[in-house]
């Protein structure tokens, strides 16, 4: 009985490792087809190449470091990049029409989410930094990124960037 409930216990580790890859290895294929496609728009393939140079990363670095890591964390680090990205889209989009002083603030709060949340504390600044340092990047975002503490950091600043703007 002992040896039925572990093969599957196995079975269902297996499984849901396999599906969180899947889940990286499909958002990697998508962001991947729109830099190809040439119906994407500008912004779509400098939104994507930067997801597929930061999922490529981030799977190159977990080989490295955290080779005993599950398959879940590079799942997770996926989808947490996604809301991160489509967030800081969606905010620049609400604040397009705003002073360019309030938008630079909001740009800068998404850079210092990504900068400040370190995933690997990787050594190799010009690597890491390549989006990050470059003013023509739409995503001037750090690769190494700890993507679901930087969504949070970002969320918590735009909430309370938006109650302060309500108290005014």
């Amino acid at each position: 009985m002992k040896k039925i409930i572990y093969v599957m216990l196995l079975f269902c580790t297996i499984s849901t490792n396999a599906a969180a890859q899947e889940v990286f290895s499909e958002m990697l294929k998508k962001s991947k087809a729109i830099v190809e496609s040439p119906t994407s728009t500008e912004m779509q393939k400098k939104c994507s190449q930067f997801k597929v140079d930061a999922l490529t990363y981030m799977a190159m670095k977990m080989r490295e470091e955290m080779p005993d890591s599950s398959a879940f964390l590079l799942d997770r680090q996926a989808y947490s990049l996604n809301n991160f990205v489509s967030l800081y889209i969606s905010t620049l989009l609400d604040y397009r029409d705003a002073i360019q002083k309030d938008q630079i603030e909001i740009i800068k709060l998404f850079m210092d989410a990504s900068f400040s949340n370190p995933l690997f504390n990787d050594p190799d600044g010009e690597l890491v930094l390549s989006y990050f340092a470059n003013s023509e990047c739409l995503t001037r975002f750090s690769l190494d990124t700890d993507w679901p503490k930087a969504y949070i950091a970002v969320a918590t600043q735009l909430k309370k960037l938006k109650q302060k703007s309500e108290e005014q």
